[in-house]
């Protein structure tokens, strides 16, 4: 992979007021860790970081600095971001040298989408991992593993062991064989079809009939008892009580 280049300074300020003032002129401190040399303090200039945080392998990356004069091969050790505004404020970098076996996080890049007949067929493609830790030789970093997704049919599942890597490169998971990705069938609702819906709305108000005709019922009962019913006036409880009045009696002829 071709290695990124950055310009660096030997720092000497190390206050608290000495970095906040050498972060206004736009530089960021840091410290360059060797392998058997001793660590040294340095700024590098916030925007080549910021430019370089711009590539997703930037943490895998081989950086070639230059320090007074002297070259260096570098990986990004740590960074750290402001927790507001998520901008650097402080990078580190370790020393390599040819042979010098490192621990990298690798991204993932998946290709032939359109030749993947689970794809093809409405599946899903499930991404476990985005990134694969490797432990690779330092001179040997792949860029990007790739997945190829050719062939790949619906709910099958891709392996580790399926994916070709650097010679001399091994995944730091080493008892499984993990999974990187899946091809996942569809995930539908089914939404009940309009005359299914209309059925079950019927359905609804043929049951609450029959409690409309037993309120109808109450009402007459109570009518019967003496209340008026619509478009009658009411009996006086009186008149309900008055024997009705004997019929005349017949005159002898």
């Amino acid at each position: 992979m071709e290695n990124l280049k950055l310009e660096a300074s030997e720092r000497k300020l190390n206050t608290k007021g000495d970095l906040k003032k050498l972060r206004l002129e736009g530089f960021l401190p840091g410290i360059l860790y060797g392998d058997k040399e001793q660590n040294l303090p340095l700024s590098v200039k916030k925007i080549s970081i910021k430019k370089m945080l711009e590539s997703s392998n930037f943490m895998s990356s081989v950086i070639e600095m230059s320090i007074g004069g002297s070259k260096h091969k570098v990986l990004t050790k740590d960074i750290n971001f402001h927790p507001l505004n998520n901008e650097p404020i402080h990078i580190d970098f370790q020393k390599i040298k040819a042979g010098t076996k490192v621990t990298v996080n690798i991204p993932v890049k998946f290709i032939n989408n359109e030749n993947c007949p689970g794809l093809k067929m409405g599946g899903v493609l499930n991404i476990v991992r985005r990134k694969i830790e490797l432990r690779c030789a330092a001179e040997n970093i792949p860029a990007e593993i790739v997945v190829d997704l050719a062939n790949k049919e619906m709910n099958e599942s891709i392996h580790i062991s399926s994916v070709k890597l650097p010679d001399g490169a091994k995944p730091v998971i080493s008892d499984r064989d993990f999974t990187i990705a899946t091809i996942a069938a569809p995930t539908v609702v089914k939404e009940p079809e309009p005359a299914a819906a209309a059925a079950g709305d019927a359905a609804a108000g043929d049951a609450a009939a029959p409690a409309e005709g037993g309120t109808a019922a109450a009402g007459d009962a109570k009518a019967a008892d003496g209340k008026a019913k619509p478009g009658e006036a009411a009996k006086s409880p009186d008149a309900a009580k008055k024997p009705a009045a004997a019929a005349p009696a017949d005159k002898k002829k």
